[in-house]
Parts: C-alpha cells; sequence; structure tokens
C-alpha cells in the first residue's frame, strides 16, 4: 500500500501497519530498542490505533514517553523492591509510546526536526535521572542505618559522575551526525556496513570481541532498570537495604568510563567521519 493514499478517519490495522510500520523502519539497526522487535512493535500498532483517532499530536505523545521516563526516577525513590518494580513498569510504558509517537507522526504526516529533538531529549534525561535516583536512594538508605557521611556523600557523588558518563555516551553517537552535517557530508545509513571497522585492526578485533559480551547494552533506561530491581531483591535478601545497589554504582562507574572510550576509539577508526 502507497505511503500516499488518502488517510482514512477509521484506519485499519492493516492500513496503519502500511504506513507506519513500513519496513525500512523495522529493519533500522540501531534505532530500535531489542524489545521493540522483539514484542513492543507487534503491540504499539492498538495504541496507535486509539491514538490517531484522537486530537493529541505525535509531540503530545512524545510528551507521554518523557514523563513516563521521569516517572521511572521518581520510582527508584519508594522503599524496598516496590519502587524498582514500578519503573520497570515504567521503563516499558515509556518504548511503548516512543514506538507510538513516530507512528502516529508518520500517520498524519508530521514527522519534524523538533519531534526528533524532543524524542532525544525524552531520552538523554531519562537516562541521565536514573543513576541520580538511584544515588539518593542509596544515600538516604545509608543515613537511615547510621552511615556517617565519609561514606553516604561519596555514593552520590559517584551517581552524579555516573549520570554525567551515561548522557555523554549517548550523545557521542550524535556527535557523529553533527560533525558529518557541519562537514557538508550526507546522513549516515543506519546499517552495519556504515558503523563497520576493519576487523584485522586491534579496534576491529575488540569491537568483536565486545559482541559476546554487549556490556554496553546494559546502559539503557530498560536495561539499568531491570538491573536495579534484581539488586533491591539481593538487599533484601541480604538484610540491608540499599547495599547491592550502592556496589552497582561504584562497579558501574570504571565500567563506564571503559566504554565511553572504546565508543570514542571505535568512531575514530570506523570510515563514520570520513
Amino acid at each position: 500500500m502507497s505511503n500516499d493514499f488518502a488517510r482514512p478517519s477509521n484506519p485499519t490495522l492493516e492500513q496503519l501497519r502500511a504506513v507506519c510500520q513500513p519496513p525500512e523502519v523495522r529493519a533500522r539497526r540501531n534505532a530500535e530498542h531489542w524489545t521493540a522487535e522483539l514484542y513492543l512493535r507487534h503491540i504499539s500498532i492498538y495504541l496507535t490505533a486509539v491514538l490517531v483517532r484522537t486530537r493529541i499530536s505525535a509531540n503530545g505523545v512524545t510528551g507521554l514517553m518523557i514523563l513516563a521516563g521521569w516517572l521511572m526516577s521518581i520510582a527508584l525513590l519508594i522503599p524496598g523492591v516496590w519502587g524498582p518494580l514500578l519503573a520497570v513498569v515504567l521503563s516499558q510504558v515509556q518504548l511503548y509510546f516512543d514506538c507510538s509517537d513516530g507512528e502516529v507522526a508518520r500517520w498524519r504526516g508530521t514527522q519534524s526536526p523538533r519531534g526528533i529533538f524532543i524524542d532525544m531529549v525524552g531520552h538523554h534525561t531519562t537516562e541521565a535521572l536514573i543513576p541520580l535516583a538511584l544515588g539518593y536512594r542509596v544515600f538516604r538508605e545509608l543515613q537511615t542505618q547510621g552511615a556517617d557521611a565519609s561514606q553516604a556523600w561519596p555514593t552520590l557523588f559517584i551517581a552524579a559522575v555516573l549520570s554525567t558518563l551515561l548522557v555523554l555516551n549517548r550523545s557521542q553517537s550524535l556527535m557523529v551526525h553533527a560533525a558529518r552535517s557541519m562537514a557538508g557530508l550526507g546522513k549516515l545509513p543506519d546499517t552495519a556496513e556504515a558503523r563497520a571497522v576493519s576487523q584485522t585492526s586491534l579496534v576491529g578485533k575488540l569491537r568483536s570481541a565486545a559482541r559476546f559480551l554487549p556490556f554496553h547494552k546494559m546502559l539503557h533506561a530498560v536495561e539499568l532498570s531491570l538491573l536495579i530491581l534484581v539488586l533491591s531483591v539481593v538487599s533484601l535478601i541480604a538484610g540491608t537495604p540499599g547495599i547491592a545497589e550502592k556496589w552497582m554504582l561504584w562497579i558501574l562507574l570504571p565500567a563506564v568510563v571503559l566504554v565511553n572510550f572504546g565508543h570514542f576509539v571505535a568512531t575514530m577508526a570506523s570510515s563514520r567521519l570520513r
């Protein structure tokens, strides 16, 4: 079905899929989260079918996505496992809206740089707020347990540094697009070939090895919320609230430094900036 056909006011699911989920969207290599490919794209069309019958704009749907992401961090402030469990649920709600906002935009033909910008703001702020909220959660637990400032405050500082590094890691990919645009180069295709690094080089070999232990994929909101939930259960079993989450922050910090460095080196060694 052509994307240029007249949009009916009461579209069928088949009509919506043809316009909102074309092959070029479903085949994007890096723009889709694994949950979208696994199940969210299969069910997001039902939400989109409801939304296109309302007056809400695609940017309005993105606003709901951002709200769900911010609520994830607030949920982490709830003591025990219930807060992290709610955060996991909200992470799914966020991605559900994230799938539908683009589908609504494609159906109505309202794709715009403003919508893309708002979407990026949503993801960046969500991933920045999660470690900050987790740091404050641990900070509060340590104070409740009577820990002195020498134990509590460093953890809060580590959370702030981790927040900065998570945003920096996500921003590096956007810096590539910005640099190419400023240099007058075309848009980078979302394909494996465009991101390839010579497999005979040291960087290429290290990157291939990293595929067997894709730690960098654990740094997104969904994966972080799942990890926090698991560790909150560990803390509950250990009988010391916040202890496992505290160690998570301290272990993640050097790991994310390494991920940032690897991301930078891989970008410089690829053909993306040439």
